[in-house]
C-alpha cells in the first residue's frame, strides 16, 4: 500500500499562480531562494544530464532587460502594446529566475526530453515557492523566444534557450479561482 501525502496533494490540488504585477516586495534572500532551487532541481532528468540552469534577475538588472525588450521590440517593428507587454514584466518585476534550457549532446536522450525537463524545473520552482509562502508567477513571452535578447539580455550560447522567468515576490492581492479542465473530458481510459 503507498503512503500518502494528503499535505502535498492537497497542495497540489489547490494551487494558484499569483500574477507577477501583483508580486512586491520583500523578495526571497540568496539563503530563502537556495531550497526553492534545490526542490526545483529535484526534476525529472532522465540521463542525469542537467538540462538546465539558473540566472537570478534582480530589481536592479530588470531595468535593462526592460531596456532591451523596448529596443528590441523597435527593431523587430513590434507594435507599442505588444513591446509594452513584453518589457511590462520587468518593469514591473522585484525578483525572478531564469530557468535556461541548456541542450547537451546525447545519442541516448532526445533534445525533446531536454526541453520537457526545463519545463519541469520551471512548474517545480513555481510549486516551491508557493509551497514556502511567497507569490509566484512563471512567465515567458515574445522576449523569451528572441534569440537576439537570449544574447544580449542574458548571454546565452547556442545551445541555451529560456525556458521561462519565475517571478517570486510578496503577494498583494490573492487572486479569484478560475475555471479548472473538466477531468473526464480530457481523460481516456485505455483497459485492452
Amino acid at each position: 500500500m503507498p503512503t500518502p501525502n494528503p499535505a502535498a496533494l492537497a497542495f497540489l490540488s489547490t494551487r494558484r499562480s499569483r500574477p507577477a504585477k501583483t508580486l512586491s516586495e520583500p523578495v526571497p534572500t540568496a539563503a530563502e531562494l537556495a531550497p526553492l532551487l534545490t526542490a526545483a532541481a529535484r526534476s525529472p532528468d532522465h540521463g542525469k544530464l542537467e538540462p538546465w540552469r539558473f540566472i537570478i534577475v534582480e530589481k536592479p538588472a530588470m531595468q535593462r532587460l526592460a531596456n532591451i525588450v523596448q529596443v528590441r521590440g523597435e527593431v523587430l517593428g513590434l507594435p507599442a502594446e505588444q513591446v509594452t507587454k513584453g518589457r511590462a514584466q520587468f518593469d514591473q518585476g522585484h525578483l525572478a529566475v531564469a530557468v535556461i534550457e541548456v541542450q547537451r549532446p546525447s545519442e541516448k536522450i532526445p533534445a525533446l526530453e531536454q526541453t520537457y525537463s526545463a519545463g519541469c524545473v520551471c512548474l517545480a520552482l513555481l510549486n516551491a515557492a508557493l509551497a514556502a509562502g511567497w507569490g509566484a508567477n512563471w512567465l515567458s513571452g515574445w522576449p523569451s523566444h528572441d534569440r537576439a535578447f537570449m544574447a544580449d539580455a542574458l548571454t546565452l550560447a547556442e545551445n541555451e534557450r529560456i525556458a521561462g522567468f519565475i517571478h517570486i515576490g510578496t503577494e498583494t492581492s490573492a487572486p479569484p479561482e478560475r475555471p479548472r479542465p473538466d477531468i473526464a473530458a480530457i481523460t481516456t481510459w485505455m483497459r485492452q
